[in-house]
């Protein structure tokens, strides 16, 4: 059986606002090395988008205030609405995605390369269903950039506070309280 439900769980028990659940995918870009490796063990396990929102829906069952936040990229949401969508839904620009992840009871995504200028009309069809859609902010983020990113970002922006991949570099501390 799948622990991820009851390590969510745990989290809130522990004292989580927020849990940001990652979306296994096979060419990660912006992970360092820990994210690619649990990466690659989730999906030789078949752990997919279709797994993870079924995590999401055995979480609700017993807790509907926790927010929980898809992280991942573009790659996994376009396959699901390839493999889940029907003509009908495909036809009224509805998505498969964005009505499973609503029904599971996501509240917000992370999408790694899903650039601000190309998710306007994304970001408006999930405040429709109450989802977020959250970007990343990095050091070398101009304020022209900042300023994108607000116009279309909801729920919060997530700040990358070093340079390069998850998990390389020392953080700096000062330039972080700086930005």
């Amino acid at each position: 059986a799948d622990v991820t439900p009851e390590l969510m769980h745990g989290m809130v028990a522990g004292g989580a606002d927020v849990i940001e659940l990652g979306v296994p995918f096979s060419d990660p870009s912006a992970d360092g090395m820990v994210i690619q490796k649990s990466g690659e063990k989730a999906l030789a396990a078949g752990i997919g988008m279709v797994q993870v929102l079924e995590m999401v829906r055995q979480f609700r069952a017993q807790d509907s205030q926790t927010p929980v936040v898809l992280m991942g990229y573009a790659n996994p949401i376009e396959a699901y609405d390839l493999k889940h969508g029907d003509k009908a839904v495909v036809e009224s620009a509805e998505s498969a995605f964005i009505r499973d992840a609503a029904n599971a009871g996501v509240d917000g995504m992370l999408i790694v390369d899903y650039p601000p200028e190309e998710c306007v009309e994304f970001a408006a069809r999930l405040r429709a269903k109450d989802m977020d859609l959250i970007f990343l902010l990095a050091p070398t983020s101009t304020s022209a950039r900042m300023k994108q990113v607000a116009e279309v970002a909801s729920g919060y922006v997530y700040y990358v506070s070093l340079k390069g991949v998850t998990g390389s570099g020392a953080l700096d501390v000062g330039a972080v309280e700086a930005m």
